[in-house]
């Protein structure tokens, strides 16, 4: 569930059609936070887009290879500003605290922080929560203080391996919430933000399979959970004196269908950012009268960029599409309306389509796809065609905005991204279909989300092309497999190939958090022999397969180089011998495997990946690329 994991870049569209990636920035006070260059600084909020900013902290001082702020928190009377610090190329974190004065100097630094946030107690004085990850494991939770009083505790340690915990600051403050929870339940601790060095109070103790989230306003907290049937999510409400779940009342239910992707809490309104039969709304609630209003959101719109915001009076948001930069909606709880940014309007609006189309699988179940192409587009049969999907751990299939989608479009291609089972685009129970011994249902809706789009005229074999990076290669090497003949070439990047493997060695990190997802072979005959009917290592064969292209990362803490490495190898030999038996003239495929170095899972970012993969898929359809690499210039820095 991503209902409270905030987006925390802009993306500017420019009238000459460039695009400006801002990092992480926060508003506190009369200031806003934010980074600039290689260091952290602050400037009045009427002055944040001048030169005029005060340097706060120099990244350059932790000697590490093109830092960035990754987050940002300030304390409550900005006294000390925390910011994480991370590199493009490993997942490892540094958090630092400023102390803020006429010459600001760093107070202290934490290695390895995940979340973190500031409350402060009943003598004034500031406490910084933060959670420790190690190996990819966020297990324990810290508070320290800073100045005179300065100290460091460990603070709570969850003892089940399967678990992850990170903390939450509720919209009004009031509660900071300790979240431990795993692929499908969860359990919430409250801290005081009056009285942080408290004992913390259990809301409801974790239930297997119930997951629930928590905010706060007037002594109520508003929980998002799916306790209950259905069992997907509704909101609920509770005194905050009495929080346990037999005191849960119900307030608000979803209708079937529908992905709850984000909940915002003010004054008198919350707000729920929902995706139903893969369309986007936004619903505001009166808290007052118990009002309701939804609002349907632009067609063309495909994902949500929420933003930071303090201001009771508006909700301010930014939508998106993979092939159109973020445009940004204020809903203003006066007018009860939704007001759109005007300005420079994007050409793509005129010069592309956006289709929503359902594929039917072998069960019988409607699959969501959409669909990119250009709007002069003649005889779409004879386009390229690139299908992207994903399908795991109830997540979307990721649609923010990407340069290189735009410019493939611009180029004559369609784009299609199948909302297939095992992701999360339709709710809860959309991912319990297609997780553990249901993972073949997602194979089956990829199966037949691209025979849907060549029986409708969109492309052909020779020329469609597939795309999924981590978690989503299950499905597209179980496809490379099973149904070779429906593709012509295949980019992964780190992706997730050898399942069996892996889950059944437990000093890997993520191992036993995972069991939820793919199963415990280890120890379960029946999840073993399931996992055998699908794993793209264990079912390579001799036969011809699409031309693939992987992008791997040396130090992948996430998907192990060495089960990219021997899918790689076993394929290979797959190919020769088939070769052999399939006489002269036979074309074989092309194998690349590319091994970036770093410590990351995926760079969304590297223009060196970002070129490797147009150029290879170009010259496998034997397209002329020349074009697209002009038009890419237009918004990547080579």
């Amino acid at each position: 569930m991503d209902a409270f994991e905030k987006v925390r870049t802009k993306l500017e569209t420019q009238p000459q059609e460039e695009y400006e990636i801002i990092n992480a920035e926060v508003k506190h006070g009369g200031f806003v936070y934010y980074q600039e260059g290689c260091c952290l600084v602050r400037s009045k909020d009427e002055e944040a887009d001048n030169d005029n900013y005060e340097v706060l902290f120099n990244l350059e001082e932790l000697k590490l290879d093109q830092p960035f702020i990754d987050c940002i928190r300030v304390a409550p009377d900005e006294k000390y500003v925390a910011a994480k610090i991370r590199t493009e190329d490993s997942e490892a974190s540094t958090c630092i605290v400023v102390k803020l004065s006429d010459q600001p100097v760093m107070e202290a630094s934490f290695p390895n922080v995940s979340s973190f946030e500031w409350v402060k107690d009943e003598e004034e004085e500031d406490v910084l929560f933060y959670t420790f990850q190690r190996n990819l494991r966020c297990h324990d939770v810290y508070r320290a203080t800073f100045g005179d009083n300065k100290r460091n505790e460990r603070f709570y340690t969850e003892k089940d391996p399967s678990y992850f915990v990170f903390l939450y600051l509720t919209k009004d403050s009031r509660f900071l919430t300790i979240n431990i929870m795993n692929k499908t339940t969860s359990e919430v601790w409250l801290i005081d933000g009056l009285s942080p060095w408290d004992p913390p109070v259990l809301i409801q103790k974790r239930i297997h399979g119930v997951l629930y989230y928590v905010e706060h306003r007037d002594d109520e907290l508003y929980i998002l959970t799916n306790v209950g049937e259905p069992t997907e999510f509704k909101l609920m409400r509770t005194a905050a004196d009495t929080p346990a779940i037999m005191n849960w009342d119900l307030f608000f239910t979803m209708k079937r269908n529908t992905k709850v992707v984000d909940l915002d809490m003010f004054k008198d309104h919350c707000v729920l950012f929902l995706k139903h039969s893969n369309l986007l709304y936004v619903n505001v609630i009166g808290l007052a009268d118990d009002s309701v209003r939804s609002l349907k959101l632009p067609p063309w719109a495909c994902g949500f960029i929420m933003d930071t915001n303090s201001d009771p009076k508006n909700c301010p948001f930014q939508l998106c599409s993979p092939i159109r930069p973020p445009k940004y909606y204020t809903y203003k709880f006066a007018e009860g309306k939704l007001f759109e940014e005007t300005g420079h309007e994007d050409p793509i609006t005129k010069t592309s389509r956006v289709l929503r189309l359902e594929a039917k699988s072998k069960d019988g179940k409607s699959v969501p796809m959409t669909i990119f192409h250009k709007t002069d587009s003649e005889d779409l049969l004879k386009k390229p065609l690139l299908v992207h999907v994903y399908g795991a751990y109830g997540m979307d299939l990721k649609m923010n905005f990407r340069p290189e989608r735009r410019v493939l479009v611009d180029d004559g291609w369609i784009l299609a991204y199948c909302h297939v089972r095992g992701g999360g685009e339709l709710g809860l129970q959309w991912h319990a279909d297609g997780r553990l011994t249901k993972k073949l249902n997602g194979l089956a809706d990829l199966e037949a989300c691209i025979k849907t789009l060549h029986g409708q005229g969109f492309s052909q074999p020779s020329l469609t092309t597939l795309t999924a990076f981590s978690a989503g290669g299950v499905l597209v090497g179980a496809l490379c497999n099973s149904n070779p003949e429906l593709l012509r070439a295949v980019t992964l990047e780190a992706p997730f190939l050898d399942v069996l493997n892996t889950m059944m060695d437990t000093t890997l990190p993520l191992t036993l958090e995972e069991l939820e997802e793919w199963g415990n072979p280890s120890s379960d005959e029946k999840h073993k022999n399931y996992i055998k009917r699908y794993c793209p290592y264990q079912n390579i064969k001799p036969q011809h397969y699409p031309s693939i292209h992987i992008t791997a990362y040396e130090n992948d803490e996430r998907v192990p180089l060495k089960g990219i490495i021997n899918y790689t190898e076993k394929l290979k030999e797959a190919i020769t011998e088939h070769a052999k038996d399939a006489g002269e003239g036979y074309q074989a495929p092309n194998v690349v495997l590319d091994i970036q170095p770093g410590g990351n899972h995926v760079i969304e970012d590297s223009h060196k990946k970002i070129t490797a993969q147009i150029k290879f898929l170009y010259e496998e359809l034997g397209l002329d690329s020349t074009s697209v690499f002009e038009n890419l210039k237009k918004y990547l820095k080579f």
